[in-house]
């Protein structure tokens, strides 16, 4: 049984600015995704049944295709998707970076607004992995933890300019 990863982020705005700049490609192409990447929406959909998709591209590495799938899109509270590494047509592909990481993991976003702050809680966990998935995906932990922080201090940062 893989381990549920859970990350929690505070952010000096408003819920909605937060959930806008999830939900609106021209804001989450600013933020999302490792520092210094070039990042290229293919496709937006922010909906509950739609996609979004996107490459990612090191400076000095392959450019790299992800798509996500959402099953819940609630106004300024929720977002739940599906993440899968893909091809340039949207295909599910084996992740570049470990042929052992999960097909699909299942994120779940919720956003709690106090005192004009906004506390995001993000939840990862691995979709019917293998055992091997579920391995490496346990040994990832601080990666994803650390990952995901970066992005979101981007995020940070993004918000103090809407």
């Amino acid at each position: 049984m893989s381990t549920q990863i859970e990350i929690t982020y505070t952010f000096n705005a408003s819920r909605e600015l937060v959930f806008k700049a999830f939900t609106e490609s021209e804001h989450l192409q600013c933020w999302w995704g490792p520092k210094g990447w070039l990042f290229e929406v293919a496709e937006a959909d922010f909906r509950s049944g739609g996609v979004f998709h996107y490459s990612q591209k090191p400076a000095d590495g392959d450019i790299m295709w992800v798509k996500f799938i959402y099953s819940e899109v609630v106004e300024s509270e929720k977002i739940t998707y599906t993440s899968v590494f893909s091809d340039k047509e949207g295909n599910i592909v084996r992740a570049p970076f470990d042929a052992n990481w999960p097909l699909k993991t299942l994120n779940s976003i919720t956003f709690f607004e106090d005192k004009g702050k906004t506390a995001l809680t993000m939840i990862v966990v691995p979709e019917a992995p293998t055992e091997a998935e579920s391995k490496t995906f346990d040994a990832s932990e601080e990666m994803i933890h650390s990952g995901f922080t970066g992005t979101f201090d981007q995020l940070a940062a993004y918000l103090t300019k809407m």
